[in-house]
């Protein structure tokens, strides 16, 4: 026998006003007042969103993967082109943050040629130092890099034009050409006030995450071993 599933009226009433709020969200416009949103702005409009988050930690948790999860899906709507990926990395990280409105692209150069043209570019820290091209490309950055928790070490890195702002919990991503061992680096850059995190090592480059947003021309990254150094971008951390 089969039996009817019981209608819950203050679910369903929930489950309308999520459709209304989404879509009245995806019809929003920005504001020509305003200015174009920024990869920055949109990161604080998330912190705020995420700070009504509570519960237990396993609460939490889930929470804030779904909210993240929906925000990033808003985001890429917005977009005029669509996300584009390198590596499995970034087409598993991207399709669970922005959805799977994305492009896959076979190797990260052809990808940051695509980031110049407006695209955003998810791409794989893989085993090449594709990320040090950056070092001759200030129109593209580092914008954000997945996972963005605090509690492991990204997988992959975000690309998009233009430099992004101070969001209140940020690192930077900084690249050198030094032979020193990391332990080294991480000692030389702890010594002028910077707290580093080895990242990634190929092609005779390094990349490290400082903690905190730390500005391309701050002095300190001069005292910092390497000839051919500098910051590469920035990524929120929430």
């Amino acid at each position: 026998m089969l039996v009817e599933p019981a209608f819950d009226p203050q679910r369903a009433q929930s489950d309308r006003a999520l459709v209304c709020a989404l879509t009245a969200r995806l019809a929003l416009k920005p504001d020509p007042a305003g200015g174009t949103p920024t990869p920055d702005g949109n990161s604080l409009a998330l912190r705020s969103v995420l700070e009504g988050v509570s519960g237990d930690d396993i609460d939490t948790a889930r929470q804030t993967a779904i909210l993240k999860a929906v925000w990033g899906r808003l985001d890429q709507a917005s977009q005029l082109h669509p996300l584009i990926t390198v590596g499995p990395d970034s087409l598993r990280l991207g399709a669970d943050r922005f959805g799977l409105t994305t492009q896959v692209s076979p190797e990260a150069l052809g990808a940051l040629d695509q980031v110049a043209r407006g695209y955003r570019a998810l791409i794989d820290l893989g085993t090449t130092a594709w990320w040090g091209r950056l070092l001759a490309r200030p129109d593209i950055r580092i914008q954000s890099a997945l996972p963005d928790n605090e509690y492991g070490l990204p997988q992959a890195l975000l690309i998009g034009r233009g430099a992004t702002g101070p969001t209140g919990r940020d690192r930077t991503l900084w690249v050198t050409d030094t032979r020193l061992g990391v332990d080294h680096v991480v000692t030389r850059l702890a010594a002028t006030g910077l707290v580093a995190r080895p990242l990634i090592a190929a092609g005779g480059l390094k990349l490290m995450m400082l903690t905190g947003y730390v500005q391309a021309q701050d002095g300190r990254l001069d005292q910092a071993p390497g000839d051919l150094k500098g910051v590469i971008g920035w990524a929120p951390v929430f």
